[in-house]
């Protein structure tokens, strides 16, 4: 299956932050929306980093609970790792693997058209196996009725 796939089926939008946004309003966004990372996007809309709940967790530590006068810019990894619509959902899974990450942005050119994140992976695999076992069942029943009827 094709990223772009997985895309067309999530039905809201990603959320974002940007640079100086302070890391308390991002946790509240994380916390509102039930998500793990946020996508951290310039001014002009070009995505410059992202930052996990993990990052954020990591530097309230590191700071001894003295982080609220930090911003995304100072948590955020910058060093990205991306996906296009055209990959298939194994080699961004393998990435993910790779590089010990939950979540792929996914570019077409310089925009941001999506985000991919392990349970997206976890559920586009689980579709997969109850279509196939559901097609094996059925294949299986075709079978057992005709070896019943007496037609071989």
């Amino acid at each position: 299956m094709l990223v772009k796939n997985i895309l067309e089926k999530k039905e809201r939008q990603v959320v974002t932050a940007g640079t100086g946004m302070s890391i308390d309003q991002a946790m509240a966004l994380m916390i509102d929306h039930n998500i793990g990372c946020l996508p951290v996007v310039s001014d002009k809309g070009f995505l410059v980093g992202i930052v996990s709940d993990k990052d954020i967790f990591r530097k309230i530590h590191q700071t001894g609970g003295e982080y609220h006068q930090l911003t995304i810019k100072d948590v955020m990894s910058s060093e990205l790792v991306v996906g296009l619509p055209e990959d298939d959902l194994s080699y961004i899974a393998g990435m993910m693997a790779k590089n010990v990450i939950r979540h792929v942005p996914i570019l077409d050119g310089e925009k941001m058209v999506g985000l991919i994140s392990q349970r997206d992976i976890s559920n586009s695999y689980v579709e997969k196996m109850e279509f196939e076992n559901r097609y094996l069942n059925l294949y299986m029943d075709s079978l057992h009725r005709r070896d019943q009827s007496g037609d071989v």
